[in-house]
């Protein structure tokens, strides 16, 4: 997370300079890094006197993070500040389990020798077998794939249309990067300069070939190759008002002009992952747009099933009359502008980063074309969803 911090405040030139706040999240992190956001601005080159604020809302964290800064800046309370977020997979804290904790603290409270004994007496060879981390839902025990099966299979969605769409992920990634288009955007850490998840030569073929993961009755659709990769990365994206940027000589690019959060009954009604579908539905109420009012769509692949879903849902007159309280369907979206420089099943899923990625990649194509409009969707554990709308400046 310093490494993404840094590469922001050398790139535009902040470095000894203090910005409103900086907000930034992790979801798997370690107990040591309890205040995660003000250690990574300390290290980051900005002046110490910038404060950091750590946020989380599992994968939505950092979009979550860019709309809290955002709405410092529209409130006035600040004119500028960071949101990013981070996570790192090959990294996560592994931890002791409960009754061996309980011996280590006994023996730490402990006053005198005896009592330190009789707790380290406690101790049994089974104490040590670690609590691995995962992304099991408490209240169902269903991991994220295992939930998102289900969603595949109440939206009747194929194993063809899932690897149809991983493919089209991982090749538009991969033309990106030969073009040269994220270099810009990336700030190489430890010899890796670029996203090394993303596979140019992705097919049909290949994709067939993979067993399904999280169901393996002979009914299941869903792969590795049509899932998010669980990865690790960090991303940070700057906000501030147009008088504070116009005054360094900052270009702005895009516009934050919307966003929504939303939650859905996982439990008994709904699929763990279908809120964004709630969330986006009534942003565009609030925006008072229509779902094919945009040259841009970035939607999370948290799995390739979890995309597919979402759009069927909003192009179902049944599901947006029961479920959204419309009186007709949002409709389709034309496929050829949704993650056209790839999305998360390419690119991976660093839990915290991935909503802060796809600000600066949705800014970036909207500075491209110079007008227009832009619509992001995030997925995330516990049933919930992050929508928010960009506009070209």
């Amino acid at each position: 997370m310093t490494a993404a911090l840094k590469g922001l405040v050398e790139k535009f030139e902040l470095k000894g300079e203090a910005v409103g706040d900086v907000a930034l999240g992790a979801v798997i992190k370690h107990s040591k890094d309890f205040n995660l956001a003000r250690e990574s601005v300390i290290g980051s080159g900005l002046s110490l006197r910038t404060p950091g604020v750590g946020v989380q809302r599992a994968c939505g964290t950092s979009l979550e993070a860019a709309i809290l800064i955002a709405n410092k800046i529209a409130l006035g309370q600040i004119d500028a500040g960071i949101a990013g977020g981070t996570d790192s997979i090959s990294d996560a804290p592994i931890v002791y389990n409960d009754d061996y904790r309980r011996v280590l603290m006994d023996i730490h409270g402990a006053r005198s020798a005896m009592a330190r004994l009789k707790a380290a007496l406690r101790f049994r060879p089974r104490h040590l077998k670690p609590v691995l981390p995962g992304v099991e839902e408490p209240r169902t025990g269903l991991s994220m794939g295992a939930s998102c099966e289900l969603m595949a299979k109440r939206w009747q969605l194929t194993r063809e249309e899932q690897d149809q769409l991983a493919m089209a992920s991982h090749l538009n990634a991969a033309a990106a990067q030969e073009a040269g288009w994220y270099q810009d955007l990336i700030t190489p850490f430890d010899g890796v300069e670029r996203d090394n998840n993303v596979r140019a030569d992705a097919s049909m073929e290949s994709l067939g070939k993979l067993k399904p993961s999280f169901d393996r009755s002979g009914s299941g659709t869903m792969t590795a190759g049509n899932s998010t990769p669980l990865t690790d990365g960090a991303s940070s994206v700057l906000l501030a008002s147009e008088d504070w940027a116009r005054e360094r000589g900052l270009p702005v690019m895009a516009y934050l002009s919307f966003a929504r959060v939303a939650a859905v009954d996982f439990l008994s009604r709904e699929g763990l992952l279908m809120a964004p579908a709630y969330a986006v539905s009534e942003m565009l109420q609030q925006a008072d747009l229509a779902l094919q009012d945009f040259d841009f769509y970035e939607i999370h692949e948290a799995f390739a099933a979890q995309t597919l879903a979402t759009l069927k849902a909003w192009e179902s007159e049944e599901y947006c009359r029961e479920r959204l309280g419309r009186d007709a369907p949002l409709g389709s979206i034309d496929r050829a502008r949704m993650n056209i420089k790839g999305g998360s099943v390419a690119i991976g899923h660093p839990f915290g980063a991935t909503g802060a990625r796809i600000v600066g990649t949705l800014a970036k194509l909207l500075h491209e074309k110079g007008t227009g409009r832009g619509l992001i969707s995030v997925c995330t554990s516990g049933g919930m969803g992050v929508s928010a709308i960009m506009e070209a400046a």
